[in-house]
Protein backbone atom coordinates (compact mmCIF):
# COMPACT_ATOMS: atom_id res chain seq x y z
CA UNK A 1 0.00 0.00 0.00
CA UNK A 2 2.68 2.23 0.92
CA UNK A 3 4.39 1.60 -2.45
CA UNK A 4 1.58 2.40 -3.97
CA UNK A 5 0.66 5.98 -2.92
CA UNK A 6 4.34 6.91 -2.61
CA UNK A 7 4.31 5.84 -6.93
CA UNK A 8 1.45 7.50 -7.24
CA UNK A 9 2.74 10.59 -5.04
CA UNK A 10 5.77 10.20 -7.63
CA UNK A 11 3.47 10.24 -10.95
CA UNK A 12 1.67 13.34 -9.57
CA UNK A 13 4.30 14.88 -9.21
CA UNK A 14 5.73 14.84 -12.55
CA UNK A 15 2.31 15.76 -13.88
CA UNK A 16 1.90 18.55 -11.68
CA UNK A 17 5.39 20.11 -13.34
CA UNK A 18 4.38 19.57 -16.67
CA UNK A 19 1.28 21.41 -16.16
CA UNK A 20 2.52 24.10 -14.64
CA UNK A 21 5.24 24.51 -16.94
CA UNK A 22 2.91 24.46 -19.77
CA UNK A 23 0.73 27.80 -18.48
CA UNK A 24 1.37 31.01 -20.27
CA UNK A 25 2.64 33.28 -18.03
CA UNK A 26 1.03 36.56 -17.48
CA UNK A 27 3.80 38.84 -16.10
CA UNK A 28 3.50 42.58 -16.30
CA UNK A 29 6.73 44.56 -17.40
CA UNK A 30 8.08 47.73 -15.69
CA UNK A 31 6.18 49.86 -18.89
CA UNK A 32 2.87 48.95 -17.52
CA UNK A 33 3.44 49.98 -13.70
CA UNK A 34 4.71 53.90 -15.42
CA UNK A 35 2.00 53.83 -18.62
CA UNK A 36 -0.92 52.75 -16.63
CA UNK A 37 -1.25 49.52 -18.34
CA UNK A 38 -4.20 50.88 -20.28
CA UNK A 39 -3.98 47.54 -22.60
CA UNK A 40 -4.68 45.27 -19.42
CA UNK A 41 -8.08 47.05 -18.38
CA UNK A 42 -10.52 45.03 -20.22
CA UNK A 43 -7.60 42.14 -20.36
CA UNK A 44 -9.15 40.18 -17.34
CA UNK A 45 -11.00 37.59 -19.04
CA UNK A 46 -11.86 34.07 -17.85
CA UNK A 47 -9.48 31.42 -19.12
CA UNK A 48 -11.26 28.93 -21.82
CA UNK A 49 -9.70 26.01 -23.73
CA UNK A 50 -6.32 24.07 -23.20
CA UNK A 51 -5.28 27.14 -20.45
CA UNK A 52 -8.80 26.35 -18.84
CA UNK A 53 -7.94 22.53 -18.66
CA UNK A 54 -4.36 22.73 -17.24
CA UNK A 55 -6.00 25.08 -14.78
CA UNK A 56 -8.12 22.25 -13.54
CA UNK A 57 -5.08 19.52 -14.16
CA UNK A 58 -3.10 21.55 -12.29
CA UNK A 59 -5.59 22.10 -8.95
CA UNK A 60 -6.80 18.62 -9.35
CA UNK A 61 -2.92 17.10 -9.21
CA UNK A 62 -2.28 19.21 -6.01
CA UNK A 63 -5.00 18.10 -4.07
CA UNK A 64 -4.67 14.60 -4.93
CA UNK A 65 -0.67 15.13 -4.04
CA UNK A 66 -1.22 16.56 -0.57
CA UNK A 67 -4.05 14.46 0.36
CA UNK A 68 -1.62 11.42 -0.30
CA UNK A 69 1.20 13.09 1.72
CA UNK A 70 -1.29 13.86 4.27
CA UNK A 71 -2.22 9.51 4.34
CA UNK A 72 1.55 8.45 3.82
CA UNK A 73 2.96 10.59 6.73
CA UNK A 74 0.05 8.54 8.62
CA UNK A 75 1.36 5.33 7.58
CA UNK A 76 4.52 5.68 8.51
Amino acid sequence: MYEILLTTMLVLSIITIIAIALQPTKTQNASNAFMGGSDELFGQQKARGFEAFLIKVTIVCLILFFGIAFVLSKLS
